[in-house]
This record gives structure tokens, C-alpha cells and sequence, in this order.
């Protein structure tokens, strides 16, 4: 690889740091450790890497000792395995002092695992991103063999977006009139266009994000997994927007292609289901009371930011708060998040963390109709198990506390439980 190439990309990319404008967000790193950042394309990875060079820059650290390369740079469309070699020769033009290494979706090239191991073995300080399947954190973990650590980012939870658009949001502006009425504003447009960054500075979030969309489906997905059909893959993900919120099995969502005229496989259709998950786009929540295989095979399927269900749903604000609130739950919570139905004892129950003793409804509004069912569902938990010891109902809008059957149950407006529960 040309030096002089390498190193134009290099100095290039530390004015980009240089002028980021850097929202703090609520990850923090092991200054002794090496990490791979992982996480959906355009959910902040690259603007978390910003901020560890510029602090390193205000220790004292000199910026010809940083190394901050991106390999979706068009200058690197060459770059292979061979290469790698290239960039330690030109860190050691640039400063005879140990280096920092920052490599931006490196899973661009074939091999740049070796070369990961390489580095920390030599004792190296390295930060690596990535969006895709090759950067799983199971995946990451047996390829490199414990010499790094993973770390998986979202699009802005709601504190962070509050923070970006510069809504005070502590204890005090809690109980400020004014300020709830900031917060709760907020949190309208927040549930409706997600949580990408990039998306506040647009006036239009909605064109940002098919963007980013189109970016996930189309190349994250079918261009890197060889889709044949990449129609049929399209059309599933809206079924699963369609369907969002609800036990679906993938025998369901394969009727429903073939329906449609897209005669592929239930076995393609689970792959690309896989591709989905794997590329961060979609995950799952699964029953916790069912049978493993019932358990894999009916789970309820989420979006992993509003912005992008948003794409497919017109009207259905319900189906937005309680995938905001999914979002919100996996984030705190991870796989000890599930749901729980139970034929057996007449329960549904949209979320349940029995470690936490915490179960979940989610409710837009918690009308003379509503009520019975969300309310009896949470009893007739708290009845049978000990471990149901905080029982939340999750509106839009409204709050109160109610006494069922000897029961406490909040009811809470999403945006406070979402700063308040799982901030």
C-alpha cells in the first residue's frame, strides 16, 4: 500500500475528529483494555472512537502517535491483507513512540482478524468498529480470542437524545412544569423518528433514516450475504413491521410471502431473518415460560430503532411506544429480557425480567378497555409468582398508582419511565 496514500487518509481523517461535534454518551471504556465496537451502521461507534482521541489528545498524547483509519475510505477499496503491515511502517514514520490504533469498519477486509491478534499480542493499544455478522459479539469473542473487549452501541436512548438536543432532563427539571413539557415534547418526535444522531440535524429525520435503511438492507445484508432475492428479503422486513409487537413464527411469515408471490423457502426465509438480526436491523424477545423450541420458533420481533419501523407504519402509534420500549428494555436489560404468555394460567404479558422482578405492559392509553385486561394480566402474575415484585404499566401519557387485588401497580408516561426506570 502507498505510504503516502495511508497517510493522507490518515491526516484527513484527524481534522474530521478534530471538528466532530461530540455528544457525551453513556459509554465508558477500561483505559488498559482493546475493544471492538459493534452495533447497527450509523448508531455512533465512529463519533465514540472521536471522543477516546480527543481525550487522549487533551492528556498529552501526541496525534502522530493516533492512527485512525477508515476502511469504507474509497482511497482503501484495494486494501487486503497484505496491507496491513504498511500501516505499523507508516505509524513508525510518523513518531517513534508507541501508537494508538483506531481501525473503522475493518471487516471491509478479508483477514483483519490475524492482524488484530497481531496487535494485541504485541501489547498494542487498538479500538476496531464494525455493523456486521463478522462482528458479532459471540462470534468476536472465538476469533480473537479474549484479547479484546466487546462493546455493543445503539442509536441515542432517550437521555442521550434529550442531552443532543440540549433538554435538561435531572431530578430538578423533573418537577419543573415548563420542563416536563420540554421532556415530554421530546419524547413525541423521539419515539417517532428514532434515535440515529446523525437524524437531529436533519429537517426531515424520516429521509435520513430510509437512508440508513437502505444502506442496512441493501448492502449490510443482501449485497454481503449474496442475496438472491433481495424483493423477497424487502417484503419480509415489512411483514415483520406489520406484525411487530406479536408472537409471529417464521411458518406464519412464510405463508405470507407465498402468498404474495415470493416462493422461497422457509429455510432462505430464516437466513434472512438471521441477516437481519446479525446486521443489528432486528432481535427478538422470547417467551419465557415456553419450550425451547416453541420459545425460538414464536418469538415477538422488535426493530432496533423507531426511525425504522417508523418507515413501514402508518397510524399504529401503539406499535411504536412498545417497540420504544423494547429497545429501551433489550438495552438495560439484554438476554435476561423476555415476555411471558401462558395458556396454562391465562397470562400475557408484554415484558418480563425475572431477575429484576420487574413485568411490564405497555398500554398508549389505559382506557375503560384497556384496563381489565393490562391490570388483570399483572395480577394474576403477582399471584403466582414471588419474583413479580415491581408491576408498571407503560402509557403515553398518562400516571397514576392503582391498588388491585391487594396489588401496586404504576402507570407510568413511557418518557418517564424511560429516564426514570431505565436511564
Amino acid at each position: 500500500m502507498n505510504h503516502e496514500v495511508l497517510k493522507s487518509v490518515i491526516f484527513d481523517q484527524r481534522e474530521i475528529i478534530q471538528n466532530a461535534r461530540i455528544v457525551p454518551r453513556r459509554y465508558t471504556f477500561d483505559s488498559q483494555a482493546n475493544y471492538v465496537v459493534t452495533g447497527l451502521r450509523r448508531a455512533g461507534k465512529s463519533t465514540l472512537l472521536y471522543k477516546i482521541v480527543r481525550d487522549l489528545v487533551e492528556s498529552g498524547v501526541d496525534w502522530n502517535r493516533i492512527i485512525y483509519i477508515n476502511f469504507e475510505d474509497e482511497r482503501l477499496a484495494e486494501f487486503s491483507i497484505g496491507d496491513f503491515n504498511d500501516i505499523l511502517s507508516v505509524h513508525s514514520e510518523l513518531s517513534t513512540q508507541p501508537g494508538y490504533y483506531f481501525f473503522d469498519e475493518i471487516q471491509n477486509v478479508n483477514g483483519w482478524e490475524k492482524f488484530a491478534r497481531r496487535l494485541a499480542d504485541a501489547g498494542e493499544r487498538v479500538w476496531i468498529t464494525g455493523s456486521n455478522a463478522k462482528m458479532l459479539s459471540s462470534q468476536i469473542a472465538t476469533t480473537l480470542g479474549g484479547r479484546y473487549l466487546v462493546k455493543h452501541v445503539t442509536p441515542y436512548r432517550f437521555d442521550e437524545y434529550l442531552d443532543a438536543s440540549g433538554i435538561a432532563h435531572d431530578s430538578n427539571a423533573l418537577y419543573s412544569t415548563k420542563a416536563k413539557g420540554s421532556i415530554a415534547g421530546a419524547f413525541d418526535a423521539f419515539y417517532q423518528h428514532g434515535g440515529f444522531p446523525e437524524s437531529l440535524r436533519y429537517d426531515s429525520p424520516r429521509e435520513y433514516v430510509e437512508s440508513v435503511y437502505q444502506k442496512v438492507l441493501l448492502g449490510d445484508i443482501a449485497a454481503r450475504n449474496n442475496v438472491r432475492n433481495p424483493d423477497a428479503l424487502r417484503v419480509l422486513m415489512k411483514k415483520v413491521a406489520e406484525t411487530v409487537c406479536n408472537e409471529t413464527s417464521a411458518t406464519a411469515l412464510h405463508g405470507m410471502l407465498n402468498a404474495l408471490g415470493y416462493k422461497i423457502s422457509k429455510a432462505t426465509l430464516l437466513d434472512y431473518l438471521a441477516m437481519a438480526r446479525e446486521s443489528y436491523l432486528l432481535f427478538e424477545v422470547t417467551n419465557v415460560v415456553a419450550k425451547f423450541v416453541e420459545r425460538e420458533g414464536n418469538p415477538k420481533r422488535y426493530f432496533s430503532d423507531n426511525g425504522l419501523l417508523n418507515l413501514f407504519l402508518i397510524g399504529k402509534e401503539p406499535a411504536l411506544l412498545e417497540n420504544e420500549v423494547a429497545v429501551a428494555m433489550l438495552d438495560a436489560f439484554g438476554e435476561g429480557l423476555h415476555y411471558l404468555k401462558s395458556p396454562k394460567n391465562g397470562i400475557d404479558v408484554d415484558f418480563y425480567v425475572p431477575e429484576q422482578g420487574l413485568a411490564v405492559q405497555v398500554a398508549y392509553s389505559l382506557s375503560d378497555s384497556a384496563k381489565p385486561r393490562e391490570v388483570g394480566n399483572l395480577v394474576k402474575l403477582a399471584n403466582i409468582s414471588d419474583s413479580a415484585l415491581r408491576l408498571i404499566i407503560v402509557t403515553k401519557e398518562e400516571e397514576r398508582v392503582i391498588e388491585e387485588d391487594g396489588k401496586r401497580i404504576e402507570i407510568k408516561p413511557a418518557w418517564k419511565f424511560l429516564l426514570q426506570d431505565l436511564g
